[in-house]
């Protein structure tokens, strides 16, 4: 069985998805982008903002279903301009330990929801 976490401290699904499904002890994240839960509004006003933003939408998530970074195992980070990785880079790594950071990989697409810069998924194990 499978339970559906939701939280109203990270933006909500505009689509037939939800923001998390926990199966046993593993969550799946949808792809988190830089909505202002509180506000609805996008942040993209700077990549390091929008890139912070995505990832306090992901950790209100995480709280939602009793996680925190601590138990990300994998990420999957899209990005529009390669150019941007090092900032997304270090704003993403300031949420981890580095010694026990997850799996990742780090993908350039034509295209994001919203014409965003970056979407960030993950997958965590209780």
């Amino acid at each position: 069985m499978k339970k559906i976490i939701f939280t109203e401290k990270s933006p909500a699904p505009i689509g037939p998805y939800n923001q998390a499904v926990l199966k046993g002890n593993t969550l799946y994240t949808s792809g988190q982008i830089a909505i202002n839960p509180a506000t609805g509004e996008l942040v993209v006003s700077d990549i390091e903002s929008e890139t912070k933003q995505v990832m306090e939408n992901m950790k209100a998530v995480l709280e939602a279903a009793g996680m925190t970074f601590e138990n990300v195992v994998k990420s999957t980070i899209f990005i529009m301009n390669m150019n941007d990785f090092g900032t997304i880079n270090s704003v993403y790594g300031s949420y981890f330990d580095e010694k026990t950071a997850p799996a990742r990989e780090t993908v350039q697409v034509a295209g994001l929801p919203k014409n965003v810069n970056v979407e960030i998924s993950m997958i965590a194990i209780l």
